[in-house]
């Protein structure tokens, strides 16, 4: 990536940053900027092997999709890249889909890649992290970084160990040798134990399968029934999340036989 384009991006994810709140560090709750925004966030657990997120446009909405089968921490990230799509890319295209390669920064596509350094930007800018290590880390010039330093940065940038990792190599706070010490001692003392050693968010290791789902998308799934793209028991999980049933949209409703399916026809539903 051109170091133009890198500054082009930095200076967006810092116009984003700008609006959001912010701890002494770290974003406070991504997801509730996310609404700030006027975007469209869903959240649901569609299983660890599924797509990690999505962000699309339809009509005049912003829709990010973001799989709550996988670590909060990796939930934070996802969506920090899916904003990265919406405010880079989604103008050109109308629709982007995100797994494990592209969220991982495998993917050779240049699209995916300036989506991750926007994420990783936004969420641990540069600035913040030097003022975390100068003020918070006082031995870091002598005995470097341990896996409770990492695990002090994650708790308070609110990202994974991996993401701590890969953002302290690329600004040059290490280098690949101590990264490889650090991702030994990591699967030698685990994630879990070091942010349980330092006081530190727990949750940031743990999948909570949250289901979130935009009370206007009611709309949205009683359309899909009406024209036999989504079945009733998908129809009847949807409500659930609002404390609904059939009965209480039973005049929205057109009634005709329909086969089984899952929430993902209801994800596909909204592109149509």
């Amino acid at each position: 990536m051109l170091s133009s384009r890198k500054r082009e991006i930095r200076i967006q994810a810092d116009s984003v940053r700008e609006k959001c709140k912010v701890s002494r560090y770290g974003i406070i709750d991504l997801f509730k900027e996310c609404d700030r925004m006027g975007y469209k966030l869903i959240r649901y657990p569609l299983g660890e092997d599924a797509d990690l997120g999505f962000a699309l446009k339809k009509d005049d909405d912003i829709i990010i999709y973001i799989n709550t089968s996988i670590r909060l921490s990796r939930q934070i990230f996802t969506l920090a890249h899916e904003i990265g799509h919406v405010i880079l890319h989604l103008n050109g295209e109308q629709s982007f889909i995100d797994n494990n390669a592209t969220i991982s920064g495998s993917s050779v596509d240049e699209k995916e890649q300036e989506a991750n350094y926007f994420a990783a930007c936004l969420l641990m800018p540069s600035d913040d992290v030097e003022r975390f290590i100068d003020l918070e880390l006082p031995d870091f010039e002598k005995n470097g970084l341990s896996g409770m330093d990492i695990a002090r940065i994650m708790s308070e940038f609110n990202v994974s160990y991996d993401v701590a990792l890969n953002r302290l190599e690329s600004l040059g706070k290490i280098d690949s040798n101590q990264k490889i010490r650090l991702e030994t001692e990591r699967t030698e003392k685990r994630v879990g134990n070091l942010l349980k050693s330092i006081g530190g968010n727990s949750r940031l290791n743990i999948a909570g399968n949250e289901i979130v789902i935009p009370y206007e998308y009611i709309d949205y799934v009683i359309y899909n029934y009406n024209h036999n793209a989504i079945p009733k028991n998908t129809l009847e999980k949807v409500l659930e999340c609002y404390q609904l049933t059939m009965e209480d949209i039973s005049d929205r409703l057109v009634e005709f036989p329909k086969e089984d399916d899952d929430l993902d026809d209801l994800i596909g539903g909204l592109e149509d």
